[in-house]
């Protein structure tokens, strides 16, 4: 479909429909069916008449919607209802045709994102993720504790995304869709003037049979409508015309954009909201009980009222403390007995159930001691009901602070989602390009080739190309450039970036989740979302942490209650009112709340929460904790050279004949064996060449084709041109074809070489015509950032597919000692193995498709954001600008993270190293100290919270090399 056309823009956004039929599309079978498209290899396929053959095979079954066999690719794609027929069925029918499926995907995967509610530590995750890896036809789960989302791979055929979240619910936790694969492109509007389900019919009809809509949801109680559909084939306003057309003759439906609240910040919201005020209820009672067992009693007068007797030895302060006491077990304390049920359930344990077995063992402990009271008129025992409505309130303070903290773990990533402005100005051009009117519209609204102005001070919306105007624009926010980047017409620019001073024209070329901002932004979750190497010690940690903690404190509770009744100890270390059952029942309690699991749980993903969206902030992109953990051990970077220590962007220095050839002869071969080259020296020689023709009275661009066209992989070109055998390449190509290289050539590249430049041999019929020298600037910051890195006791070391001598060359100039030249693609990969073999964690830095390879074999492999698509993809750290310093700061960022995962650890285990001997009573035979069930709960808390607050100092990281200003 050909992108909205000039008529299209001159139209307003929200007609004035009275005038339009009623227009209900009839739709066939198949358009009511969900249609799936699959694409497999199929070997043995030598001629049309076999691609032939599987079609017509494919054709004869039923929901086959259109089957394509490529013989030379031996490929076939086949569009089909999964409702009819299934992919399995589909195989079998090739088969059953006599040729062989190969590369065929068994099922279709669909991805889904989940909010989980409820999960307090590894523990819990460890259990949604198990819970969702047993339900049948999900592939691979991964749930982040941190983030709290998972991210699941599953088979469509098999289950669906509401039995996903059954699964989520089985195993004790709230689950709520986050988003579907088919949701990378939604908009939503608000229909006014419906007045029956008949309306709600003809638009879903209607919407439903245009050309690049995916799904559509109508909620007809709140008279909305969600639509998934491609950017490239329809946009949002091109739907609103459409809805309005759908309207009867006798009615009119106004559409307006609906932006849907942020599910995310409302749910946090909510829960913050859920502690403090449960935490608030908490103290409402508990202050009561605290004042009458702690304070009262030691400010004679104040608290005698308290030991008025009501009945036998059953007394005023005893049956307050019970009233008070028991609606924070119960009511406020529910929480911990519903999360305590359900890990128990799945035969697990974590936080709640540490918590409902400490507090319950108080607070029963004590009821029994009440009843006794009432029962006996001789009786006395003391009471621990103010353990159980503290311990339970220093719990709650401890978990409200800790979702704030945690809020803040995110805030570098919602600050790029911010960064899209909310308006932008869509400009209707007449045929001469001529402005006819300007209206603001949602940037919501923008589809793919709309001419939007962008004023001095506003934001960019989306992805665009400048078609007319220059101006300054500031792009640190998305790529960590200091510096404002000019731009022309031509240039490109990036949604969210701010233009600085001059007003400029863009069209729109990425919109929705095809911006970078958008993909950055989806990078970061993801990473966010995966699990580091390093949490795989606190999770083998917290699955034994808990069962060992329970049976601590019963060994403590019987290493105090047995030698007491034995008499092992004096009598004189029990507390006044207590006896041996009290004390060692409190030890035993203390054990059980101090030496809480969460703060390990939050120790590692918190950190690269903070540390993934800091660095992405800074023009950096690291995918995930995988990423992060392997760059902090790198000890030797490789460094490709051409676009990664050079620009990049290759100029002809110097043109030399060494034949009676003419130069514009010269040209035209040069320019017709390397036009079809994609190296960045061929197209700076191919520039060169053409205007050294025009220079030399060629009167136009015409140039001969070339014949039998071969590439020489790290080494050049060759083909006939003219009936001419022609090579053009390095001295390596003419020694493959037996080239021979006289003196007066030798000497022209050992000159050249020896100044950084690459020499480009032309050869004609077997004897060198001529050459270039072509020179690639190093970039400016090279020799800072490798000795920056020397100074990290991280070695460079650079590989290339140029000569020897440049290669040397550019080495000294930035300090490189070690250089591997004249390499290939693959050569890189070997090389990087290599140096693997030695035993040395190694990065390897590039741009371009031929370092693909050497970026997957390297441990970490970073990608130029400027370079090729197929780079970036292979890569596991991004660097979004081409600025050399962001290899250091990856790096830099990456040891920092870890160290913080490390101090971390510290904070939560020490906690539990220093507590638990503490909480069982080891001081208390020599100083009397021990530590009180409540003041056990207040440090468990504040292990939590010393963990968070540790990685959001991650916030304040800074680069520890800047780009130089000049």
């Amino acid at each position: 479909m050909e992108a909205i056309g000039k008529d299209d823009l001159k139209k307003p956004l929200l007609q004035d429909d009275d005038a339009v039929a009623v227009n209900v599309v009839q739709l066939s079978d198949s358009r009511n069916k969900k249609i799936r498209t699959l694409l497999f290899k199929v070997s043995g396929i030598t001629c049309a008449s076999c691609s032939n053959s599987i079609e017509s095979a494919l054709g004869k079954l039923k929901g086959i919607e259109s089957a394509t066999v490529s013989p030379l690719q031996g490929q076939a794609v086949v569009k089909y209802v999964p409702e009819l027929i299934s992919a399995k069925k589909i195989k079998e029918a090739i088969e059953d045709t006599g040729f062989l499926v190969d590369e065929f995907p068994e099922q279709d995967i669909a991805i889904c994102r989940i909010r989980i509610k409820g999960m307090a530590c590894t523990n819990c995750s460890e259990s949604v993720e198990r819970a969702l890896s047993m339900t049948d036809g999900v592939k691979k789960a991964v749930v982040g504790l941190s983030l709290e989302e998972a991210k699941v791979h599953f088979d469509p055929n098999v289950t669906s995304t509401s039995q996903i979240i059954e699964a989520v619910e089985d195993a004790g936790f709230g689950a709520d869709i986050i988003s579907s694969g088919s949701d990378l492109n939604k908009v939503h509007f608000k229909l006014e003037g419906i007045n029956s389900p008949d309306n709600f019919t003809a638009i879903q009809c209607y919407l439903d049979a245009l050309e690049g809509v995916n799904t559509v949801e109508i909620n007809q109680q709140e008279h909305r409508v969600t639509i998934s559909y491609e950017p490239d084939i329809i946009g949002p306003r091109t739907l609103m015309q459409c809805i309005q057309e759908s309207a009867h003759e006798s009615s009119t439906y106004q559409v307006s954009l609906f932006i849907p609240p942020r599910q995310r910040e409302i749910e946090k919201e909510h829960e913050i909201h859920t502690y403090r005020n449960l935490f608030l209820w908490s103290c409402l009672f508990s202050a009561p009980v605290f004042v009458f067992s702690m304070v009262l009693p030691m400010l004679p007068p104040y608290g005698n009222w308290l030991e008025y007797k009501v009945f036998n030895m059953l007394t005023v302060g005893i049956l307050l403390k019970w009233i008070l006491c028991t609606p924070v077990q119960f009511v406020v304390g529910r929480r911990f007995y519903v999360g305590s049920y359900h890990a128990l359930r799945r035969i697990s344990a974590n936080m709640d159930v540490l918590i409902a077995l400490g507090t319950n063992a108080a607070y029963f402990y004590s009821v029994y001691i009440m009843i006794k009271a009432l029962t006996s008129n001789s009786f006395e025992g003391q009471d621990f009901f103010e353990t159980s409505p503290m311990l339970i309130s220093f719990i709650l303070l401890g978990k409200y602070l800790e979702v704030l903290a945690k809020g803040k773990t995110s805030d570098a990533l919602a600050k790029l989602t911010e960064l899209a402005p909310e308006t932008a100005y869509l400009l209707t051009l007449d045929g001469a390009g001529n402005i006819i009117s300007e209206t603001e519209i949602s940037s919501q609204l923008i589809q793919k080739n709309d001419v939007l102005k962008i004023v001095p001070g506003a934001k960019v919306p989306v992805d665009g190309v400048v078609i007319n105007g220059h101006s300054y624009v500031n792009e640190s926010m998305i790529t960590g450039e200091a510096r404002p980047v000019s731009k022309m017409p031509g240039d490109k620019v990036i949604g969210g970036t701010v233009n600085e001073n001059g007003c400029v024209l863009i069209k729109a070329t990425h919109i929705g989740s095809e911006t970078a901002l958008s993909q950055i932004v989806q990078l970061v979750e993801a990473a966010q979302l995966a699990r580091a190497p390093v949490q795989k010690l606190a999770d083998q940690i917290s699955r034994y942490f808990v069962p060992t903690v329970v049976l601590t404190a019963v060994v403590t509770w019987l290493g105090w209650f047995i030698p007491g009744e034995l008499g092992v100890y004096p009598s004189s270390w029990i507390p006044k009112g207590m006896n041996v059952f009290e004390l060692a029942l409190q030890f035993g309690i203390s054990v059980l709340v101090v030496a809480c699991p969460c703060a390990l749980g939050l120790a590692t993903p918190t950190a690269i929460m903070v540390a993934t969206g800091k660095g992405a902030s800074q023009g950096v992109l690291i995918k995930g904790g995988n990423a992060l953990e392997k760059a902090h051990k790198v000890k030797l970077v490789v460094f490709d050279k051409t676009g990664t220590l050079t620009v990049g962007k290759p100029t002809v220095v110097s043109a030399v004949l060494f034949s009676n050839i003419c130069m514009k002869d010269f040209c035209d071969v040069t320019i017709s064996a390397e036009a079809n080259s994609e190296h960045p020296i061929a197209k700076a020689v191919v520039d060169h060449a053409k205007k050294l023709r025009l220079k030399h009275g060629a009167e136009n661009e015409y140039h001969p084709e070339i014949e039998d066209f071969e590439v020489h992989i790290g080494a050049g070109v060759s083909g006939k041109v003219g009936g001419r055998k022609i090579l053009v390449g390095n001295r390596r190509l003419m020694h493959a074809f037996n080239i021979p290289v006289s003196s007066e050539v030798d000497n022209y590249i050992s000159e050249h070489e020896h100044l950084a430049r690459t020499c480009v041999l032309v050869a004609v019929e077997e004897k060198i015509a001529g050459a270039f020298a072509v020179t690639d600037p190093v970039k400016p910051d090279a020799a800072r950032v490798v000795s920056f890195l020397h100074s990290m006791d991280i070695t460079s070391v650079m590989v290339t597919g140029d000569n020897w001598a440049t290669a040397r060359a550019i080495a000294n100039e930035v300090g490189i000692q070690m250089v591997f030249a004249e390499t290939d693609p693959l050569g890189k990969a070997d090389k990087v193995k290599e140096l693997q073999l030695k035993g040395t964690p190694v990065a390897m830095v590039g741009d371009g498709i031929n370092d693909s390879p050497a970026l997957v074999a390297a441990d970490v492999g970073m990608a130029i954001g400027a370079g090729t698509d197929v780079a970036i993809e292979a890569a596991d750290v991004v660097l979004i600008k081409s600025n050399l310093e962001d290899v250091v700061t990856a790096l830099d960022l990456s040891r920092k993270t870890m160290s913080r995962i490390r101090l971390n650890y510290v904070w939560a285990l020490g906690y539990n190293v220093l507590g638990m001997p503490v909480a069982a009573g080891v001081l208390f035979p020599f100083t009397g100290i021990r530590l009180p069930p409540w003041l056990a709960g207040a440090c468990m808390a504040a292990s939590s919270i010393s963990v968070v607050c540790s990685s959001l100092l991650l916030q304040s990281y800074k680069k520890p090399l800047h780009p130089r200003v000049n």
